[in-house]
């Protein structure tokens, strides 16, 4: 999983095998070493809930997504547009984090072939 950052946005781009995972119910994630013994970690799993949750604890943050939204987002496979998400911070706050996942698309089009148009 590739991770990229900026503000409040934050871009993951997963391949199929790493696709392949998350539909298997597995967890993926990007693990970063750090001095001290410490880590950082982001990770996706696939929950039940309809809509995403995003959770932090002290060596990163995760994002469980909605098994029927995953689910659509494969059907338009191989394709350009991610699966965006824009998550509160916090129950009643205003300030959020947009996250967008995408497959890789040239990973995408060598496992699934070109879409017929």
């Amino acid at each position: 999983m590739k991770v990229q950052l900026q503000g409040q946005q934050v871009r993951l781009r997963i391949s199929e095998a790493e696709l392949a995972r998350l539909q298997a119910g597995e967890v993926v994630e990007n693990l970063t070493r750090l001095p001290a013994g410490r880590v950082l970690r982001q990770w996706l799993q696939v929950g039940e809930r309809p809509q995403p949750v995003l959770l932090a604890d002290a060596e990163g943050w995760g994002c469980l997504l909605p098994s029927a939204g995953l689910a659509a987002y494969v059907a338009r496979l191989p394709c350009r547009d991610g699966l965006r998400f824009c998550l509160p911070l916090a129950q009643d706050a205003a300030e959020t984090v947009e996250i967008d996942l995408e497959v890789d698309v040239r990973d995408s089009v060598r496992s699934r072939g070109v879409p017929r148009r």
